[in-house]
């Protein structure tokens, strides 16, 4: 363990926003060279980036696990602590060796040595990284007693805050102000948050630690141009991460450590709420929640508005320098315990457990047999486990690569590496399975950067490059897709709290749009918000739309009112089937009852249900006319059911004069009854149905029932004008039947649709015969007969109706002949024996229960 200092160190701690990282890059560009260790990948490009345009391209150097840009001229270099070149050292498992010294070096985030997962980098860099002209030091006030401790020639200079950070309390998310950040602590919880605000704000911007900087760039770009008002971020935006933010919001106060749920130390809740508020511009900081665990406690609230936070107590350590002898020298060296009395040994790290797993399998002792291999086994355990595979599948993959490191030439084969590669350039997928194959790349890229691993290192890293940013630019273009809406963004900056304001427009389709973005389409009185609008937006969607739109409404609850009766169109609501209109309509499949609705304009208004009779059924309005006032409502039901009445006198004249019958006192109920009969089965009932209540009409209930129209068959009740095609179809509609008989047909195949007495037609035999035919065979045989002599009816009927000899048989049967011995040349003959009479009912038993009570009742 190296405590050696060849130049003067400075430590400037301080909170967030004070100026530090700035500090630090302007002292760096002021030596002839320097490098600064960053905490994050996205933090040291962003700061490359920042150089750049200082020094220029050609003299700027980046170093991190999966991403090397070195100019021959490079003199100032940002990188990962992970990936800074000490000194001609080992790069932290990595191979590469860098045989230079800077003037400057810095630290950033140091006090990240207490991480129980990093933090032995952080310590071995704050304890041997040094600038031959300057070292510098940035963290916060709580590591001032380590750098005491561990580096006490070390100047440490405080930096005061720029800009105030005050508590704002708890608010929901619907209640945040604009330019806040909301802090998660897992991706789910990080997309939950970001799908919330989408439905409830419009969207917001992702940033994560695992995303590409390529992607983060994008993401803040939206933030930091005002295209997205809010940011949702794990708690890598603590870590310097550079945005215009006021407020930051916390979703919840605890965290998954790598080992357990735990809640944040008052250290990390000041990292990540400092991040509201840049230079002069104060900030604020809150929860999502006023009570429970996920809010702030008093004495925290105090201590992150005072900027107090503990001081640490220890840092984490591991051997920087470790033995490369052998691989059990390694692993002693790599787990030797600290002498400094405020250092701790690091838990064992992924890179630390996967080589003790290479080191039980006997192939990886046999090739490990010098300091060069073991070092080249060190490099290749340090592959990050990027892809969160864990350890044993992890050490497998590692165990592969090294495989092919430690035979031939030493380089992974091409064959693999590009099959491997080639299967995650598919931009095809969600936001998650882009994200894994992000992280799978980086794996590759982190491989391809190791220039004695591959044959040709500098095609593939530009290759894995190329794969990355194509991959980041779909994963921006997905996070964008599902967690920005720039509709509802738009909305909502128009409308504010007031709906009445929404600048909509009715396109002649009625599409409905504010400022060319659509909302929807407005068809009648229903308002659909357009299709690709996810779940969680239409509530919200529809509220704003039906406000503006109520002027819209209350013109067409007028005009329907108002509504001609060719405007007003019954529909069954199931199958293909064709409107009834004007008694115009074609022929088609046909719902079941109650479910016809009326249509006006192309759009469903009500629907048809049961009610006392088939002529007076229930219209109920569709809940769409729910926008209309109760008054408008009440004209429009009004109207309908004028209309109804209407089409029922027009088209179904009969049964409209049996509803009639049906309600007149003066009818008698013989008549009354069977009219009820008859409008239940839709005017047309076989007459062994109805013999009862046949028998009781009198001649002057007969007299009217013929007046009605209803004709009182040999076989069936039924009334030749509904037998019409288009009154026929209205019928069907009001019954319910489908499969209709071909129109005009007079005789069809017994087993054609419609082949039934419910659609007109008896059965018999292999035919079915329309009712009224069946009755003119009927009465064309009595006329024809004498009494009960034998007689042969003309064929000339039966023949032009198209009944074949074995139909007529039937039919003369069941009309009550039967067939007489014929001679021999001449046509069959009948004899009239009568119909068969209807059984009477039986008696109703006297030996039970009910008959006791009967006679109870009686007496």
């Amino acid at each position: 363990m190296s405590q050696f200092a060849r130049s003067s160190v400075t430590a400037v701690l301080g909170p967030t926003n004070t100026g530090k990282t700035h500090l630090a890059v302007e002292r760096m560009c002021g030596h002839a060279s320097g490098m600064i260790g960053f905490p994050l990948r996205l933090l040291a490009r962003e700061i490359y980036d920042r150089v750049v345009r200082m020094k220029g391209v050609e003299h700027v150097g980046l170093i991190t696990g999966e991403e090397k840009i070195l100019p021959p001229k490079a003199k100032w270099f940002l990188c990962t602590a992970e990936s800074m070149p000490l000194g001609g050292g080992v790069l932290a498992g990595a191979a590469n060796t860098m045989p230079r010294e800077v003037a400057f070096v810095g630290l950033d985030e140091a006090q990240l040595g207490a991480d129980p997962e990093r933090g032995h980098v952080f310590t071995d860099r704050l304890l041997r990284a040094r600038g031959y002209a300057e070292t510098m030091i940035l963290g916060s006030d709580s590591l001032k007693p380590m750098l005491k401790a561990l580096v006490p020639d070390a100047e440490i200079i405080g930096r005061p805050r720029f800009s105030t950070l005050s508590y704002a309390g708890a608010k929901k998310l619907s209640r945040l102000p604009r330019r806040s950040a909301i802090v998660a602590f897992s991706a789910e919880e990080v997309y939950a948050v970001a799908e919330a605000l989408r439905r409830l704000r419009g969207g917001a911007a992702v940033v994560m630690g695992a995303l590409s900087p390529r992607t983060r760039n994008a993401q803040v770009a939206m933030f930091q141009a005002g295209e997205v008002d809010y940011l949702v971020a794990t708690d890598a935006i603590g870590m310097g991460l550079n945005m215009d933010v006021n407020h930051v919001a916390f979703a919840s106060l605890s965290k998954f450590d790598g080992r357990r749920q735990r809640r944040l130390t008052v250290a990390e809740m000041a990292q990540i709420a400092g991040r509201a508020g840049r230079h002069q511009k104060d900030g604020t900081f809150g929860a999502l929640h006023d009570e429970g665990p996920s809010a702030f406690t008093p004495e925290e609230v105090l201590a992150l508005e005072a900027h107090q936070v503990p001081r640490l107590e220890h840092l984490y350590w591991r051997e920087g320098e470790p033995d490369f002898a052998s691989m059990d020298a390694l692993v002693s060296s790599l787990e030797t315990r600290p002498r400094a009395e405020v250092l701790r040994a690091a838990p064992e790290a992924t890179d630390l457990a996967v080589l003790k797993r290479l080191a039980e399998e006997d192939w990886v002792r046999a090739r490990v047999r010098s300091p060069k291999m073991v070092a080249r086994l060190w490099a290749a355990c340090g592959l990050p486990d990027f892809r969160k595979l864990g350890v044993d599948p992890h050490a497998r993959f590692v165990g592969r690569l090294f495989g092919h490191l430690s035979e031939a030439r030493g380089h992974v084969p091409h064959q693999w590496f590009a099959d491997e590669i080639a299967r995650l350039d598919n931009m095809g997928g969600d936001v998650e399975t882009l994200a894994g194959r992000i992280a799978a790349a980086r794996s590759w890229a982190y491989i391809a950067h190791r220039a004695d691993w591959l044959e040709d290192p500098i095609h593939w890293a530009e290759r894995t490059r190329a794969i990355e940013e194509k991959l980041s630019d779909a994963l921006h273009a997905s996070l964008t897709q599902r967690f920005v809406d720039k509709r509802t963004t738009v909305l909502l900056r128009q409308i504010g709290a007031d709906a009445s304001t929404l600048p909509v427009t009715i396109g002649p389709e009625g599409e409905v749009s504010v400022e060319e973005h659509p909302l929807g389409k407005l068809e009648g009185f229903r308002f659909t918000v357009q299709a690709e609008a996810r779940a969680a937006d239409k509530r919200m969607l529809l509220a704003a739309a039906e406000k503006r739109l109520a002027g819209e409404f209350r013109a067409r609850g007028e005009a329907l009112i108002n509504a001609g009766d060719t405007e007003l169109v019954l529909v069954p609501r199931r199958g293909p089937g064709p409107s009834l209109e004007g008694g115009n309509a074609e022929s088609g499949p046909r719902p079941s009852p109650g479910n016809n609705m009326v249509e006006w304009r192309g759009s469903a208004i009500a629907e048809l249900r049961s009610g006392p009779n088939l002529v007076r059924p229930k219209i109920s309005l569709d809940r769409a006319l729910d926008i209309l006032d109760p008054q408008t409502r009440a004209a429009v039901q009004i109207r309908l059911e004028t209309w109804f009445a209407a089409q029922i006198a027009r088209h179904l004249p009969v049964l409209a004069k049996l509803d009639a019958a049906s309600r007149d006192p003066a009818a008698g109920s013989p008549l009354r009854a069977l009219a009820n009969a008859l409008l239940d089965a839709g005017g047309l009932l076989p007459r062994r149905a109805a013999a009862a209540l046949v028998e009781g009409l009198d001649g002057d209930a007969r007299k009217r029932l013929r007046t009605i129209g209803i004709t009182i068959g040999t076989l069936d009740l039924f009334a030749p004008a509904l037998l019409k095609p288009a009154a026929a179809r209205w019928r069907r509609a009001l019954i319910g039947l489908a499969d209709a008989p071909p129109e005009g047909a007079s005789v069809i195949a017994r087993n054609a649709p419609g082949a039934d007495l419910a659609h007109g037609f008896r059965p018999l035999g292999a035919q079915a015969v329309r009712v009224d035919l069946v009755e003119r065979i009927a009465r064309a045989a009595h006329d024809a007969r004498q009494g009960r002599k034998p007689f042969a009816p003309d064929p000339a009927l039966a023949t032009s109706i198209g009944l074949t000899p074995e139909t007529l048989a039937r039919l003369m049967a069941q009309l009550g002949f039967k067939t007489a011995k014929a001679r021999d040349g001449e046509p069959q003959r009948w004899i009239w024996q009568g119909l068969t009479p209807v059984a009477a009912p039986k008696a109703a038993p006297t030996d039970n229960a009910f008959a006791a009570l009967a006679g109870l009742r009686g007496g």
